[in-house]
């Protein structure tokens, strides 16, 4: 047998189990997984005291393109996810000009997304007051989902819902057999609250997280949760912060509801004293929370009480971050290099199996997706789709090492306890030895393949 590739002594992270094996790779897939395979190959990878991983599925991505390729672009943004061991992305409909709301839109990001991406994506499209309407062509069009706002999305482009768009929407999206993604903060109690801090002048660290306190979180996962029960629609809760909010989910997922969450690697690494030591580069929505609630809910993770791990990879300029009154900066972590192996720290961390890893970033979105017949673990027929890492070097995050647009990161300065080597996306080398393969290109995901 001829085979395209053949990585040869790694120790493969399989599903149940962390063991050393050559896995051969012909056409994109996975075609032999075993001990000392025979075969020639076109190129060979010697694995040998490295470790194997499904590559990661990071489902919530922000790449702005088209129309905001100065905060990213596929281009610039697929090669920092290759670099983080990222082998497919789904791209949120909301930063791009213009937003993905409509079938032109959706068409004319696909088209880019083939053009420039050097990994697979799928699109997410999007749930907005104006555009109901939208919602069937998007999804004939093979959108992986839809994304709405419950508070200000940040983007006047991209309206939040008011409760009753919500519902007409997701009566619609279970009609259609969709799954809508919610961004959850009640936004009564957020714009209460920052408008209450901008009256008094007070717009620093502490302010800004107390206007988005854990109980805004807790109110709109609970009311998204009663109108999924009254309209039967699927939901995906994204960057999920606090345990309360953990725990009303899995609630109702045991009474029955098609439902789960997902959490970022900032709430599980990081504080709100973290917030205030870093600065501006901190800022997301929902903010930073309390050590407990950071020890909390990386307990949850833990117990597995959280679906899937993804990086909601939010960048800007500095222009746009770098402000003194805390409520004018732009909300949002660039990091989607590190999600891997901020996941790997964890496990590493709490000695918990390294299956656990390739369950949060890239079996678990798989299947809650429809992805799984191809994509999210490592096996014979799947396509090759694979992370190289090295846990005996650990990897000091520099602004050098930043592939994203602009190079800046809350995670500058932390030293990671694994190295990402390589990264395979179907049977193509797109990540190595520091490099991009710039011949490298991604497939789009349909939803409808």
């Amino acid at each position: 047998m001829t085979y395209d590739l053949l990585i040869k002594n790694g120790s493969v992270v399989l599903r149940d189990e962390v063991t050393k094996l050559d896995l051969a790779i012909k056409e994109g897939r996975i075609v032999a997984l075993g001990e000392a395979i025979d075969g020639e190959a076109q190129q060979v990878i010697d694995a040998e005291g490295k470790t194997v991983f499904p590559g990661m599925i990071d489902i919530h991505v922000h790449f702005d393109d088209p129309g905001r390729t100065q905060w990213e672009g596929f281009e610039t943004g697929s090669a920092m996810l290759a670099a983080g061991g990222c082998t497919a992305f789904f791209d949120m409909p909301l930063n791009g000009i213009p937003s993905t709301v409509t079938k032109q839109a959706f068409e004319d990001k696909v088209a880019l997304g083939e053009e420039k991406s050097c990994i697979d994506f799928a699109l997410w499209g999007g749930l907005v007051p104006d555009h109901l309407d939208d919602l069937q062509d998007l999804f004939d069009c093979g959108a992986i989902g839809f994304k709405a706002f419950l508070s200000p999305s940040g983007n006047a482009e991209f309206k939040s819902v008011d409760d009753l768009s919500l519902l007409a929407g997701m009566r619609k999206i279970a009609e259609l057999g969709g799954i809508l993604a919610l961004h959850s903060e009640s936004a009564p109690i957020v714009t209460f609250l920052q408008q209450e801090k901008l009256n008094q002048g007070r717009t620093g660290f502490d302010d800004y997280a107390e206007s988005r306190p854990p109980l805004a979180e807790v109110e709109a996962v609970s009311r998204a949760l009663l109108f999924a029960e009254l309209t039967g629609c699927a939901l995906h809760f994204v960057h999920i912060s606090t345990v309360r909010a953990v725990q009303r989910i899995q609630a109702a997922k045991k009474a029955g509801l098609n439902v789960t969450l997902e959490t970022c690697p900032h709430y599980l690494l990081y504080n709100h004293d973290d917030f205030k030591k870093l600065g501006v580069v901190g800022k997301c929505a929902p903010p930073l929370r309390s050590e407990a609630e950071r020890i909390g809910l990386t307990n949850q993770l833990l117990q597995g009480q959280i679906d899937l791990i993804s990086s909601d990879h939010s960048p800007c300029e500095w222009k746009d971050k770098d402000k003194e009154n805390l409520f004018e900066a732009w909300g949002g972590i660039s990091g989607g290099q590190f999600s891997l192996l901020s996941a790997i720290e964890i496990a590493l961390d709490h000695e918990i199996s390294l299956t656990k890893v390739a369950e949060w970033t890239a079996r678990h979105p798989a299947e809650r997706f429809g992805l799984s017949a191809r994509k999210g673990s490592i096996g014979i027929g799947k396509d090759a789709d694979l992370a190289i890492v090295d846990l005996n070097q650990s990897e000091r995050v520099t602004r050098e090492r930043l592939l994203q647009r602009n190079a800046f990161s809350l995670y500058e300065g932390r030293i990671f306890p694994a190295k990402v080597l390589t990264t395979i996306n179907r049977g193509t080398v797109v990540y190595s030895e520091g490099k991009i393969n710039s011949s490298a290109r991604g497939r789009w995901i349909s939803a409808k393949a």
